[in-house]
């Protein structure tokens, strides 16, 4: 539990406040403030294994806040509140902390259950990306730098199949095999990252649904929340977390892979909801690639979690010796589905386009 020092740090009395463990991310460490008159903040202390320079989250969303309050007044943005020194961090024993305000009635869910969540989610995502179509990008930095960039995931793995151990190699050559005749969408990344109708933006990058607020007794959406991996990036980043995360019935943990399908009214849902934000904004270009943002993200996390089994599961936890190979498979059988239904998937896009 944080010291009293924390609490302190933002003018509250620990006395007057509870705290417990809050919410299902993995990253940070997450933990809720609720004071005897009823109010409530969070506290989180930041991962700086993940992020090595925690001052550069709180810069980023002090310029989008700015640049927010000046344009668009009225959309709420979550952002921290500052310690009574006037700090957005408060540096602590080696550890950093904020404080950002609790919204109330608001909740979120850990996968799309209906069609309905997929939209609301998916549009606060495109309402947020069209408020900040225009913003100068020029003093925002990476807060994990490469987070997105396939050609250096592609790169990664190519070095992974050289230097793996012989028993991993032949134990998924099938897969390899697979990952490889797809080097096409590394290829295709690698001519859209230097294309002008194809520039960045400022981008959530962790489109996942429990990063989004609904109101708890209707679902609707109300805000996007945990903004650390807010930064430049391509509109394929958002869109394909969303494709990759919201349409399928089951997540990368899944063995049986005959569960895995791509399931076209959540596909509809989150294409509806989030062009109908941010489509008036895209180029040709960015119009032309928005199937391929699910290919992209999709084919992305397999060829990760594969490097990962043949560099000795070196990165993402694991509770068994064949995860991060079964997790791999589990996204190239989705990948597979998705090709599959290309062309009547392309259909659903143009018609949210028109």
């Amino acid at each position: 539990m944080a010291n009293t020092d924390i609490i302190h740090a933002f003018g509250l009395n620990p006395a007057e406040y509870e705290m417990q463990k809050f919410g299902s991310g993995h990253i940070n460490n997450t933990f809720l403030l609720s004071g005897r008159s009823g109010e409530k903040y969070v506290l989180q202390k930041i991962n700086t294994y993940v992020f090595k320079e925690p001052e550069v989250i709180a810069r980023n969303q002090r310029l989008a806040a700015n640049y927010l309050a000046k344009h668009h007044p009225g959309y709420l943005f979550i952002t921290p509140i500052p310690t009574v020194n006037g700090e957005e961090l408060y540096h602590h024993e080696e550890e950093y902390w904020r404080m950002i305000p609790f919204i109330p009635d608001s909740t979120t869910v850990d996968q799309a259950d209906s069609p309905k969540q997929a939209y609301e989610a998916a549009k606060q995502f495109g309402k947020m990306a069209r408020y900040f179509h225009g913003i100068d990008l020029r003093e925002f930095k990476p807060t994990i730098p490469n987070f997105h960039n396939l050609t250096l995931r592609y790169s990664a793995f190519q070095e992974a199949i050289r230097h793996a151990k012989e028993e991993r190699k032949q134990f998924a050559e099938g897969l390899i095999e697979q990952c490889l005749r797809y080097s096409d969408i590394a290829v295709t990344f690698e001519t859209l990252k230097t294309n002008p109708q194809f520039s960045d933006r400022l981008m959530h990058h962790d489109t996942k649904i429990n990063n989004v607020l609904l109101r708890k007794d209707t679902f609707e959406g109300i805000c996007v929340c945990d903004l650390d991996t807010l930064m430049p990036g391509k509109i394929i980043s958002d869109l394909g977390d969303m494709v990759r995360t919201y349409v399928c019935p089951v997540s990368e943990e899944e063995r049986d892979f005959s569960q895995i399908s791509v399931r076209e009214e959540y596909f509809e849902a989150l294409m509806k909801g989030y062009l109908s934000e941010v489509g008036s904004t895209l180029s040709k270009t960015e119009q032309e690639h928005l199937f391929y943002a699910g290919k992209f993200m999709i084919y992305m996390q397999g060829i990760r979690f594969l490097t990962d089994y043949l560099n000795g599961d070196v990165y993402y936890p694991i509770k068994y010796p064949e995860h991060n190979y079964n997790r791999a498979k589990n996204q190239l059988v989705l990948l597979e589905r998705l090709i599959e239904k290309e062309e009547k998937l392309q259909r659903v896009i143009d018609a949210c386009l028109q």
